[in-house]
């Protein structure tokens, strides 16, 4: 086998190949070895852009459960205000309506008492008009001077 020919035809063929495309495997392998390099580089930046992704998508979900519970709060501030207000209103109200209502009782009694005033003044004077009516018409000078002169009599006693 060592003797044949086409051996050794056969092994100067590989050897040959093996010299002619040693730079060439070294060229290929080199080319291989960038291009894997390249990838492993794009997978990492992929990797990289993802990781970031995540965590701005994070970051806008926390954004957002941040502002719904700020709206939430705002919200329900805003309704106990509101509760708030309301029930000041109504006890506003309430004492304004009592005000009024008093200011409106003490204005009756006020004209109540004006009106039982102006009728007593009338009644004493109408009394005092009568009686001066029915002495004038029943009594006589004489009748007259004795009750001045009681009266004189008794004035001392009554202003003391």
């Amino acid at each position: 086998m060592f003797q044949a020919a086409e051996f050794w035809v056969a092994v100067a063929f590989f050897i040959f190949l093996f010299f002619a495309f040693r730079p060439g495997a070294k060229a290929l392998t080199a080319m291989l070895d960038d291009r894997a390099d390249k990838i492993r580089q794009e997978l990492e930046e992929a990797q990289r852009l993802r990781e970031d992704a995540q965590a701005t998508l994070a970051s806008y979900q926390r954004r957002q459960r941040d502002a719904l519970k700020e709206a939430e709060d705002i919200i329900a501030h805003a309704r106990e205000e509101a509760e708030r207000l309301r029930l000041h209103a109504a006890a506003d109200l309430d004492a304004s309506m009592k005000r009024r209502e008093t200011q409106a009782m003490d204005k009756i009694a006020q004209a109540e008492a004006l009106a039982l005033q102006e009728v007593k003044s009338l009644t004493v004077d109408l009394a005092i008009a009568a009686s001066g009516r029915l002495l004038a018409e029943n009594m006589d000078a004489k009748q007259s001077a004795k009750l001045i002169d009681d009266a004189i009599a008794d004035l001392p006693r009554s202003l003391h």
